[in-house]
This record gives structure tokens, sequence and C-alpha cells, in this order.
């Protein structure tokens, strides 16, 4: 962490934690969580507030230590609504360490469930947003590094309740800016209800201008005072959309666990089986998109790498290998991979520079060119993953020749017209077969051949080619054939990879020609015009996810979990700006059907 991200923190004599950039205390040592629980969870009307509410969303300033989210969770799991689910978001500027936080939160013992699930998967340190799970809780995070203002503008949920425990405004007066109380007024649903230790004339006078009723609330501890404010309005009535995913690749599983972790009733369609398509060879790599220039396309994908990461991880036998070794191609990208590993969007460490001999070393051979070691870069086994998180669903087998609209939302028909399922939203993820489906959108395809032999190991490895190990060998390739939409397999294509190889790492080369038996598999992927993925609506209840190119298993988890919030209405993981980045709508075409009438049935 830089210090321009740093809280500077210090502890008191009795142990509690301190801004030193701020000059004020995170919470009291003796009653900290008693002041959590007082003025945030009862200045809410929490538990109350949740009664009879399936998914209940709670936003925060001032993320600090995290002990209002774990007192919250802890209150969630005690007496949150069966089967409920909470969506928790959260502001930081100056994020503590996981060791800072757990020394700050060791007090309070009678919490330690809460606060070691939070601790367990504590967030990263760099800008942007960071969703964290907490299964035992059913409960989600999305913590955003950064200002106030811009975390407002790039969230897309609503809340029900917020937590404002940004430090004094006399001591950080950014926090409690008009643009922020703006913010917090936009991304508030009906009835929402706010509580602050503040009671501040601006704070007050900003949330009154806003539309909330402000009232003053006998204090904490030695605070006389506090507020609670209340939107006008009553919750919204959620009714859960029964889903169809079209595909089931890695797109379509993604998708199919993102609706699961929503609770969302979903049905995967396919003609064949899971991984017919791009998704069905023995390894696959997990890199980004690296990109020096546009700081928009390299925050997409490091927030992509990093959730990628995560989910993977929790997947048995998934992951292969750790850490992708990024090979110099010209002269320029030994300037260029040093201006990527200085970004600001990677956690620490994540990017390092290797000269030619580190990178000989790590490969087992003499290498002319340097390189950029990615650590949380993956090898994994794509079977693992579609057979994980296509789990349950519902599954059938059949091929989609359109999609139209009916009374309740969409239907999927088969080349006769005949209906193969009815739901009430719709995603087409059929990677270069969604071109048929969603014609107006400017799919290219892309004929790709990797081949693989048992045997021979080396650690993952890419350039203009790459290597990447399987369960029991290497897998080599891959051709990049642009226009061409067959899927046979040739020798030509076989002896170009091995030529890609042999000229920059000959001795594996030669290793894997003595190993003989090749095999050998070809899939098309499906490109865009600027090489960045379809995700989002086409129209209302009918959404897309495709144009992965080359980069569907990096991507595609923190994807599909957009499409599902869209789906659903659920809080999006994904900043504002970089949804728009990956929106159908950049496009300037609209879906033919982009007005169904919820009247028409066939």
């Amino acid at each position: 962490m830089t210090d321009d991200r740093s809280p500077r923190l210090l502890w008191t004599e009795d142990g509690a934690p301190r801004s030193g950039r701020f000059g004020d205390v995170y919470f009291s040592r003796e009653d900290g969580l008693a002041e959590s629980r007082a003025v945030f969870l009862a200045g809410c009307g929490l538990p109350e507030a949740w009664r009879g509410q399936r998914r209940f969303t709670v936003a925060e300033l001032g993320f600090g230590t995290g002990l209002n989210i774990a007192a919250l969770l802890d209150l969630w799991r005690r007496e949150g609504p069966r089967d409920g689910r909470l969506h928790i978001f959260s502001v930081e500027g100056f994020p503590l360490s996981r060791e800072e936080a757990a020394q700050a939160l060791s007090a309070w013992p009678e919490i330690a469930e809460a606060t070691g699930a939070l601790l367990e998967a504590w967030p990263g340190s760099a800008p942007g947003f960071h969703r964290v799970d907490l299964p035992a809780f059913n409960a989600t995070l999305d913590l955003a590094i950064g200002e106030a203002a811009w975390a407002l503008s790039q969230w897309t949920g609503r809340a029900d309740a917020w937590f404002l425990d940004g430090f004094a405004p006399s001591t950080n007066p950014g926090m409690w800016s008009d643009a922020v109380l703006d913010g917090v007024a936009r991304r508030s649903a009906p009835g929402a209800r706010i509580a602050t230790f503040t009671v501040a004339g601006a704070v007050r006078r900003g949330l009154a201008d806003c539309g909330f009723a402000v009232e003053k609330r006998p204090g904490h501890g030695r605070k006389r005072e506090r507020l609670e404010a209340r939107l006008e309005g009553v919750p919204e009535p959620e009714a859960l959309p029964l889903v169809a995913v079209v595909g089931a690749g890695i797109a379509g599983a993604a998708l199919a666990r993102a609706f699961a972790e929503l609770g969302a009733r979903c049905t995967i369609v396919e003609a064949a089986e899971a991984g017919a398509g791009g998704s069905g060879f023995p390894s696959a790599l997990v890199t980004p998109r690296l990109d020096a220039g546009d700081a928009g396309i390299a925050a997409l994908h490091a927030q992509a790498l990093s959730r990628a990461q995560t989910l993977y991880a929790a997947v048995p036998g998934a992951v292969l290998a750790e850490g992708v070794l990024q090979l110099e191609q010209a002269d320029r990208d030994a300037g260029r991979f040093a201006r990527i590993a200085a970004q600001d969007i990677w956690a620490k460490g994540a990017m390092t520079l290797l000269d030619e001999s580190a990178c000989g070393d790590r490969l087992n051979e003499p290498l002319s060119t340097g390189g950029l070691f990615m650590r949380d870069a993956l090898a994994i086994a794509p079977r693992a993953v579609l057979q994980a998180w296509l789990g349950d669903a519902e599954r059938l087998t059949a091929t989609v020749a359109g999609v139209e609209p009916s009374t309740g939302g969409w239907r999927l028909v088969d080349e006769t017209g005949a209906s193969i399922v009815e739901a009430t939203a719709v995603v087409i993820a059929t990677g270069w077969g969604t071109a048929a489906l969603a014609t107006h959108l400017p799919l290219s395809p892309v004929r790709g051949q990797a081949d693989w032999v048992e045997g021979v190991i080396t650690p993952p490895v890419a350039w203009g080619g790459y290597a990447a190990p399987t369960a029991d060998g290497l897998l080599f390739g891959a051709t990049h054939d642009r226009g061409e939409a067959s899927v046979e397999t040739d020798p030509g294509s076989t002896m170009r990879n091995m030529e890609t190889l042999g000229a920059r790492l000959p001795e594996l080369a030669g290793r894997l020609a003595a190993a003989g038996n090749v095999q050998s598999r070809a899939a098309i992927r499906a490109t865009t015009p600027d090489r960045l993925p379809v995700a989002g609506a086409l129209a209302p209840g009918l959404f897309v996810l495709t144009g992965l190119g080359s980069r569907g298993f990096c991507v595609a988890p923190l994807l599909a979990e957009h499409v599902a919030a869209l789906a659903i209405g659920a809080p999006s993981p994904l900043p504002a700006d970089l949804a728009a980045r990956v929106s159908p709508d950049r496009f300037g075409a609209r879906h033919p059907l982009a007005q169904p009438s919820p009247g028409v049935d066939g």
C-alpha cells in the first residue's frame, strides 16, 4: 500500500486505533461494539427493518476496521430472515491491512465468528471495487477503495440502510460534502434509513435537502446526540425471475453460479455437453489483458483477475498452477511491462519484472528476453470448474434457434419454432453462437486450435503463443485464424503451434516432439471490434454475455455476476464506468426486440 492510501495508523494508550491522517479514533476501545450496535444497527431500525424481506442492502461510508460490518453480520446471522441474502457496500479511502484490522477487532471475542470470516476474506487495498464472499452469513460485501463521491457515482445498487461513519466532519469534510450526500440519496431505496454519530448542522441540512426526514436522537456513551434519517416510501416487493441461460461453457457456468448465489432458479440450455465449445480444452490460462494506456481496460481486467482467482481457488481440483510468465515479444515490451507493473490497480507484488536470466531459470532453458511474472494468473482445469458451477442447475439439451417475447418474458425456440423453455429472464452466453441469436452485435469468429501431449511439464508461460500444464501433461498453442469458423482439426495447425513454440522455447518444443502422440482440438472464439466482452441488457429481461475472445476464463466470473445482478435487480460488483465499457449499448445498435410486448404470446 502506498502512503497516499495509508491511514497512518496510530494506537492510543488503551489500544484503540487512531488515524494519524485525520487525527480521530476509529472507535472507543471500551465500548466500540456497543456504540456500533446502538448508533448504527439500532439507528437503522435493525433487525426490524429487514423483517419480511428476502434481500436487504446496507451501505456504509467509512469501512475502517470493519467493526460495523462485523456487528451487522453477527446480527444478520442471528436474526436475519430465513434464506435471506445480505448485500453490503462499503467505502474506504485509506484501508487498513488485515493485520491492523485483526489487532483492532481482537477486543470483542463475542463476535469472533463474524470478525474471523471478515478477516479471512479481507479485501485488497488497490483502488476500485473488491467483492468479498461471506457464505457462512449468506452475505456479500463490495468494498470500494477510493473517494466517497467517486464510489457512490460508480455503485449501481440501492441501499435499505446507511451507516455514515466517516471521521468527524471537522476533520474529514470530504466525506460529508453535498456531492456525497446527494449520492447517498440517489442510491437509496424507498424507505431507506440513515444512522450516523454526527449531528453537525451541515449534515442535518444536507440530508434534509436530499429529501430525508432527519431527527436527533440520544447519543451513546460520551456523545450526547446522534442522527437518524429516513426517506419516504416503503420497500418494493421482490419477485425472483425464472432464468434461462443459453450455453454451458465458462460463461454459462459462471452465470449458473452467480444466479445460484442470488437464490434464483436457473435453467441451462445447451446443444451438446458442457464445454462443447471453447471451454472444452484440458487446460486454460487465466490471464488479464495488459494495457499500459487505457486505464479502463486495465482496471476491468485487474478486477476480473482478482475475482477469478478467488472463485477458482474455491473449486476442488480447478487450479493446476499459480503464476504465469508473460515473455517480451518486441523491444518495446520491456518498457510497457514496467509501466504495467507500476499500475496501482494490482495487489502488492502481483506483477514482477524478470530479466532474461530469471525467466530462463523459471522455464529451465536459456532465453534472450525478459518478461512479466503475473503472480495471480493461473492455469486451471476447465472441466472441474464447469462441473462445480453448473452443479444442480436444471439442464436441457436443445439447439436454440431463436429468442421470442412471450407473456411472461421470453421464449427459447428451436429450428421448427417449437418452444424449448419460457423464462422471465434470458441470458445468451453461447460464444460465437451468439451471433445467430443477436445478429445486431458486431461479433467476429476467430478459430483457435490447441494441441497437447502427456508426460511433459513446464510452468505456465505466454507470449504470442502459450504453454499451460494439464493434469498429466502440457497444452500448447493456439492458432488465431480470423474469420474462420470451422472446428475441424488439421495437422497444419499443429505444425504452426509447434513452430511458434520452437521459436521461443526450442528445448521445450524438442521435448514435446519427442513425446509424440499429440492430441488436438479446435474451437471458435467470439471477438468484438474493440476486443472487449459484451455483458449487459439487450432488451428488458434479455441479456448477453459473449465476446470474451481469448480471456474468457479471466473475465467470465466477474461479468457473470454483473449480468446476474442486472437480471435480478441486485447490486452489481462492477463499477458503472467499467459496466459501460462492456455494455451492448456501446455499439449504438438496438436489439430488434428491444421493446417486447408483454401481451404477445407467440
